[in-house]
């Protein structure tokens, strides 16, 4: 029975599906806060935001409850492509150190090929992350706006800068954020998922039930934000600015203006809101794409 799940398992298109409903899943559930936290890490040190509950207010005031949903269009359009691409690399970087068909792997390797997966996903993440963070950082609606939708935004950025410099602007930080990111996103998952598994049972063809997929969820999630959160804030630093960064280290001068700005704290501008994000946004990733593969799985 477990050699035949596990053949099921990485049938290509069970995680594309799974993967694609998944992420769509995380959007639904975690736009609200990732606004909030978008808004406060590309704001200043005098922004105009106190903290996440003023941000939240201000803008249910200003633009309406919907305006928590800016930028959604991009990451749910995108989201199919995304979390599909990264659960297949995600497959297969664990296959490729399996000791044997369906061997077991050490939570070092679920984090090897999380992180491996990440360095693939970014290619997608990131100009999908660009145009919601250029979408959720516009105020107010109407003739304020610069841009009236994703698609209006990629036009915008490829005429002014090109593709290199304008759609994926933040390639190579988003790649950098991915690595330790998806590393402790998978490793948290399965680190809890394997903590709750009957004693005596297999972790990887045992069906947990529902709380408990979500409760291992949303420790993936919690773990991505602790392990890569200060260069999502570079990320989205860079991402929002008005013209393409300079120079071959432009991270590290991203890096040090805001280290000048207060040191470590504002690396962290936006935790709050990402943490309380994470426990829904992925446990609702992570128990749709589990139900999903079982489903298909005829299980």
């Amino acid at each position: 029975m477990a050699a035949e799940l596990k053949q099921k398992e990485i049938v290509p298109w069970h995680d594309f599906v799974a993967g694609s409903l998944g992420g769509m899943a995380q959007v639904t559930v975690g736009q609200p806060m990732d606004t909030i936290k978008t808004r406060l890490q590309i704001e200043g040190p005098n922004g105009r935001f106190a903290g996440p509950m003023d941000c939240f207010r201000k803008t249910i005031k200003n633009e309406g409850f919907l305006g928590l949903y800016k930028g959604m269009a991009s990451p749910l359009v995108g989201v199919a492509a995304v979390n599909a691409l990264l659960f297949a690399a995600y497959s297969n970087f664990k296959k490729l150190q399996e000791p044997y068909p369906g061997g077991p792997l050490t939570l070092t390797q679920i984090g090897i090929a999380g992180a491996g997966a990440g360095i693939v996903n970014a290619v997608l993440a990131s100009p999908v992350e660009l145009l919601k963070i250029k979408m959720q950082a516009q105020y107010g609606s109407g003739s304020t706006v610069h841009y009236s939708g994703p698609v209006d935004c990629a036009r915008q950025l490829i005429k002014e800068h090109g593709i290199r410099h304008g759609l994926m602007r933040g390639y190579w930080i988003t790649v950098i954020r991915e690595i330790p990111g998806y590393a402790g996103f998978y490793a948290g998952f399965e680190g809890m998922k394997r903590y709750l598994t009957p004693a005596g049972e297999n972790p990887a063809t045992y069906p947990l039930g529902l709380l408990s997929l979500m409760a291992s969820g949303a420790s993936g999630g919690v773990s991505y934000w602790f392990a890569c959160y200060p260069l999502d804030m570079l990320k989205s630093m860079i991402q929002n600015q008005k013209n393409p960064p300079k120079g071959a280290f432009y991270i590290v001068d991203a890096a040090k203006q805001v280290y000048r700005e207060g040191g470590i704290k504002p690396f962290f501008r936006g935790f709050s809101p990402t943490i309380i994000r994470a426990v829904p946004a992925a446990a609702a990733t992570f128990t749709t794409y589990e139900l999903v593969m079982r489903a298909l799985s005829g299980l």
